[in-house]
């Protein structure tokens, strides 16, 4: 095993896909073999509600082993991972309190390391080949997380919406970068897709003229099977092996993989 890829999911615009593709990438990537930790740092909870059905996921928001208590402490990371049901894929759950990390923070020194500092003996353990973290869409939150990352993955939605903000979000990547220098962005996977429509063409014909930014070739289309999975809380890749999304983010999940790894 080399050295452990922490990749942050994140678009300041709500809608597009994180969790989901944070969730699913997880779990295709374990499938293949790889040992992976999901880090859920969002007070929505759905990376969590993801793998464990609501009462769990509820009773540890509200107790003493998720990421709130660990960030708050400012202690290793290593004694809030669980188990999921699945082989080689770990869990740090969030909570509903994780709505008021940004202001219990703001006095704290350097505290946008502070997630780093919390993962750092996890990451140098190299148990893991990938930490994969579910990023809310607000600001400060995320620049702690994007500071502990490696690379980041944005997802967007083929929506006439959906890069609505992108160039905002860039911006604020770039500010990011002038204290943690090694961040980078791995590429834009594009979701939500229905080819039907006009669209899907455009979104992709727009995101291919940014410069310099790469868009993931394998994209994710709207199927049925990823809601009937949540509703059960088990990713696609899980409950319904042979779907087309199924197939879709196991493709994904391997594009991933080469391009952060090299």
């Amino acid at each position: 095993m080399g050295k452990t890829v922490t990749i942050c999911f994140t678009n300041n615009k709500g809608g597009s896909g994180k969790s989901t593709t944070c969730s699913n990438l997880g779990a295709a990537m374990a499938r293949a073999g790889k040992k992976v930790l999901l880090v859920d740092g969002d007070m929505q909870l759905n990376l969590s509600l993801a793998f464990f059905p609501e009462d769990w996921v509820l009773e540890h928001a509200q107790g003493e082993k998720n990421l709130y208590h660990a960030i708050g402490k400012q202690e290793d990371l290593t004694d809030y991972i669980v188990h999921t049901p699945y082989e080689n894929l770990d869990l740090v759950p969030s909570s509903t309190l994780m709505s008021s990390i940004e202001y219990e923070l703001f006095t704290k020194w350097q505290r946008e390391f502070i997630l780093r500092k919390c993962l750092q003996k996890v990451k140098d353990s190299e148990v893991y080949d990938y930490i994969l973290i579910d990023a809310r869409d607000t600001w400060r939150w995320v620049m702690n997380i994007l500071c502990a990352s490696d690379k980041v993955i944005i997802p967007v939605e083929a929506s006439p919406w959906g890069m609505f903000g992108l160039a905002n979000m860039f911006e604020f990547l770039n500010e990011v970068k002038q204290i943690s220098p090694d961040l980078e962005v791995a590429g834009i996977a594009v979701t939500k897709v229905d080819t039907r429509k006009n669209y899907f063409k455009q979104t992709m014909e727009t995101l291919h003229q940014l410069e310099s930014i790469y868009v993931f070739e394998h994209v994710i289309r709207v199927d049925s099977s990823v809601e009937w999975s949540q509703d059960n809380s088990i990713p696609v890749v899980e409950y319904r092996k042979s779907s087309r999304s199924a197939k879709e983010y196991t493709e994904l999940a391997e594009e991933v993989m080469n391009r952060v790894s090299r």
